[in-house]
């Protein structure tokens, strides 16, 4: 049976988040980021006629487009309207996979039989954009990367069906640029050899290709050609990642309590960007030296920046940790994750903070956690007693 795999994405989702509460924003240029050293969270697409693309640096896009309004953005209220998306396509469609805060793929394999699934595709973008009010674009084909990039294609606003048969004059013509997987690096790599459609990618040899760009290059080779097998994997917010530490003797030092706390955060932190998850829930575990054992928990706006969970934690151990006895076990809990790699709060950072972040996780993959870490959480050494579990809860 061919596969009938849908990829939908909100159209500027940042941005229409803001315009549902203030209709005077409609039509002008629009910058969601923080502050003149911030950078682009998101920008309208009367912004992007000017050249305004996200993570640009917010002085760089004022200049290309200096009558674009800029605003610091909210994503408690995005985090809220992501939710309510994700309940009107999770109602209606068997297989969800959340990929991230404003995109899905659902796997409707076998609908023709029953109903045209581009049909019905296009009935439940219609039912999102009536329930929430937020524009939706979606593209129907064979497998993930056609849909996703027939998206990109059919924003904004807009809905393709891309039948296997027409796989590959669909993308023949297109920029390597539009296949997932090819940034400005190797973009700019295989440019500089005369390769810059998809069709003369597809054509290569698939082993040239990854001596020349590595283990990634058979991925992106088969991409190429339409291939990939990846299935659509359910979506569910029971997911979580956490880690405890015990003392070898009960303590009741605060500082040195704190400054583990910051080292497990930084740690659960750098899985979380290294895997591709955000979350919106954290929970502290303390244990007394009795064995009373008490939690506390908060909602977050979906992050996965350890600066940003650090003062979260910290506040909740504040809280919860009001018996002024010695403690024999601390632990973290994040949970509520979903897919996306929104790695730092882009409003209320800067440029040199999104670099700092990437060349700290750059590090860390290569060296290893403890290659770069901060001094305040320099105390926490990860050992048998902790570790990182993932699991269902």
């Amino acid at each position: 049976m061919e596969r009938a795999i849908v990829h939908m994405d909100l159209d500027t989702f940042f941005v229409s988040c803001e315009r549902l509460g203030n209709s005077k924003l409609e039509g002008i240029p629009l910058i969601i980021g923080g502050g003149d050293r911030g950078v682009v969270a998101s920008c309208s697409y009367e912004a992007r006629t000017f050249g305004v693309r996200s993570a640009m640096p917010i002085k760089m896009a004022l200049r290309l487009c200096p009558q674009a309004k800029v605003m610091k953005g909210n994503m408690e209220l995005y985090s809220k309207l992501s939710h309510d998306v994700t309940e009107v396509i999770q109602e209606k469609a068997p297989i969800v996979e959340k990929a991230s805060i404003d995109e899905f793929y659902l796997d409707i394999t076998g609908m023709d039989k029953f109903y045209g699934g581009y049909k019905w595709t296009n009935e439940l973008a219609n039912c999102v954009t009536k329930e929430t009010g937020l524009p939706i674009s979606f593209a129907l084909s064979v497998n993930k990367t056609v849909s996703k990039i027939g998206t990109g294609e059919a924003k904004p606003k807009g809905n393709l069906e891309i039948p296997e048969n027409q796989v590959r004059s669909f993308l023949n013509p297109l920029s390597i640029q539009k296949i997932p997987m090819v940034g400005d690096v190797t973009f700019q790599l295989l440019s500089r050899i005369g390769i810059r459609t998809i069709q003369t990618l597809s054509e290569m040899p698939a082993e040239v290709l990854q001596r020349m760009i590595g283990k990634n290059g058979i991925d992106i080779w088969k991409k190429a050609n339409g291939i990939d097998n990846n299935p659509v994997e359910p979506y569910t917010e029971r997911k979580s990642i956490s880690t405890e530490h015990t003392f070898t003797q009960d303590t009741i030092d605060i500082p040195k309590l704190k400054s583990i706390l910051i080292g497990m955060v930084e740690k659960l932190a750098f899985q979380l960007r290294s895997e591709e998850w955000l979350t919106s829930t954290v929970v502290i575990k303390i244990r007394y030296s009795n064995f009373d054992t008490e939690t506390k928990q908060c909602k977050i706006a979906y992050t996965s920046a350890d600066h940003m969970l650090t003062k979260t934690v910290t506040d909740l151990f504040d809280k919860v940790y009001q018996r002024r006895m010695r403690l024999r076990l601390i632990g973290i809990r994040f949970s509520g994750l979903v897919r996306g790699t929104y790695q730092i709060n882009l409003f209320e950072d800067t440029e040199e903070m999104l670099s700092l972040y990437q060349a700290m996780d750059k590090m860390k993959s290569r060296y290893g956690f403890d290659a770069v870490m901060r001094c305040a959480g320099a105390t926490f050494k990860p050992n048998n007693k902790s570790e990182i579990l993932k699991r269902k809860t």
